[in-house]
Formats: structure tokens, C-alpha cells, sequence
């Protein structure tokens, strides 16, 4: 078993927040009750990858959910799992069902360092991020957040986001960017207008300042084509917002994944009391 090597900052101490969500066995979609014991039978864990088996398991679940779940195209290289260039330079934060010990969730973290040795962060390549050039050295990079197809409530999201927040004050971090996805296939049509309404409707409502806007590198002609449907953005775009996040600008296409990217960017300044003590406690 391979030893990953010694992360660029110090692990968080990782706990669940409280109220931890146990899986439900039936409507897999909703969400559960949330409970004050110790972990059970079925309950979450969540835990930063220490060896290559654990960063398997986690891209195993991402080609499950992007490739055989949303039709992306991946360039991998390994059979059944998604693998891309930045993956060895990523912190790998999972979360495991603690009976069956498979891992439901997934975030990778890019730190500034990391993006030094790689050269860039994934959303370079999408988008032009000059304007954020004075934020890099206290900036990490979110991507590939997936969630297995029947653990998607709201316990491990909320894990998740519980051990990102600890890793970010602990590392004097203040500030997350990512691509946020928004399926182009809708109604079982693929097309864009489901993303521009979307990003029409969030330009208005939750824009950052003009001195954060980044601009695609391959836009989604959002001009030519319909804003006006009345649709809500994907639940984690909707959690984000609720958690103070900004959109930096217009989504980019992402041919390989078939969905508009939208920049998004969340700082540790901005989150709302509630979500502070909730995650932070006394920080």
C-alpha cells in the first residue's frame, strides 16, 4: 500500500458537524433526520486520502458518477476510473459509508502550493483568472465533488463542507474557487438554455465585484440562446450560494463533460453567522 506523500498543509482534525445525517434505505434522495450520537451501523465518516488505494476508490466514484451517470467523456488512464493530471497533486477529502466503508463522496483540494508545482489550477484552464492573481496565496481550489447516486442528502455534503471549512482556517486559507457544473442534457434534449437561465438570473442576484470577474476561455453563447426558463441551479450551486458564495462571471462550455461551468468563489469572511458557528464553532 503506497504511502501518498506528506501534504502540502496540516490535515484537519477531521469531525463530523454535528446533526450528522445517516443514510436512509429507501427514497435515497431525501433527507434524513439529523442525529446527536456517535456514528452507527450506516452512518458517514469522513477522512483526507493517506494512501494511492484510497485516491482509487475516490476516482472509481467519479467515473461512476461523470461517465456512466452524466455521458462525460473522459480521458483516462485507468479502465473505470476518472483521472486527470492535477490528481497527484490534490488533497483527496472522502466520505464513507461506515458500515459498508465505500466511499459516497468526494472533493479533491488544489492548495497554492500544489498549483505552483502543477503550474496552474484546473479553472486556469477553463477560464481566464487574471484578476484573481492577489488572492492565490491564500486560495484553494474545489473540484470533482461527486456524490454516490444513493447517498445524495444532505449529511455528505455537509461532512464534506464541515472538513473543508477546519482545513481552510487551520492552513490560514480564506478564499475557495471551482467550476460548478450544470448538466447541458435537460428533459432529455442537450442543450444550453437551462445554463444561460440560470446564469442569467445569478448575474443579477449573486455576482461578485467587478474587480473578481473572470471570463472563459470557451464561452457558452449564452446571447444566442434562451434565458428566460423559470429553472432552479443544481443543489450544490444552490448550497454554495447559501453558504455566500459569488459567480465570477459567465459559464464556460465543457464539451468533454457536456455541461456549462459556472467560476464560483467562496471566502471564509463571507460565510453567514449561521453556517460560521455551525462549521467553525468559536473560530
Amino acid at each position: 500500500m503506497k504511502e501518498l506523500p506528506n501534504p502540502t498543509f496540516s490535515w484537519s482534525p477531521v469531525s463530523l458537524p454535528k446533526g450528522l445525517f445517516q443514510r436512509q434505505k429507501s427514497a435515497p434522495a431525501a433527507v434524513s433526520q439529523p442525529i446527536d450520537e456517535p456514528l452507527e451501523r450506516g452512518s458517514l465518516e469522513v477522512s483526507w486520502a493517506r494512501h494511492n488505494d484510497e485516491v482509487r476508490q475516490a476516482q472509481r466514484l467519479r467515473f461512476r458518477v461523470f461517465a456512466q451517470e452524466m455521458g462525460a467523456r473522459l480521458s483516462t488512464t485507468i479502465p473505470g476510473h476518472d483521472v486527470d493530471l492535477f490528481d497527484n497533486y490534490c488533497e483527496h477529502l472522502l466520505v464513507r459509508d461506515a458500515l459498508t466503508r465505500e466511499v459516497v463522496g468526494t472533493y479533491r483540494l488544489l492548495t497554492p502550493a500544489q498549483a505552483r508545482r502543477v503550474g496552474s489550477t484546473y479553472s486556469d484552464l477553463e477560464f481566464d483568472l487574471t484578476r484573481l492573481r492577489s488572492l492565490r496565496e491564500r486560495m484553494v481550489e474545489l473540484g470533482r465533488s461527486c456524490v454516490h447516486p444513493d447517498y445524495r442528502h444532505g449529511g455528505v455534503i455537509m461532512a464534506l463542507w464541515g472538513a473543508l471549512a477546519e482545513f481552510m482556517v487551520r492552513n490560514k486559507l480564506d478564499t475557495m474557487i471551482g467550476c460548478a457544473s450544470i448538466p447541458m442534457l435537460h428533459n432529455g434534449i442537450v442543450s444550453g438554455d437551462v445554463a444561460a437561465s440560470i446564469w442569467q438570473q445569478l448575474q443579477v442576484t449573486h455576482l461578485a465585484p467587478i474587480e473578481h470577474h473572470v471570463h472563459p476561455r470557451l464561452p457558452l453563447p449564452v446571447d444566442r440562446l434562451d434565458g428566460s426558463l423559470e429553472v432552479e441551479p443544481p443543489a450544490l450551486i444552490k448550497g454554495y450560494l447559501r453558504l455566500g458564495a459569488k459567480v465570477l462571471g459567465a459559464p464556460a462550455w465543457d464539451p468533454d463533460f457536456n455541461s456549462a461551468d459556472l467560476p464560483m468563489m467562496m471566502r471564509i469572511a463571507d460565510l453567514p453567522a449561521r453556517y460560521r458557528k455551525h462549521f467553525l464553532g468559536n473560530h
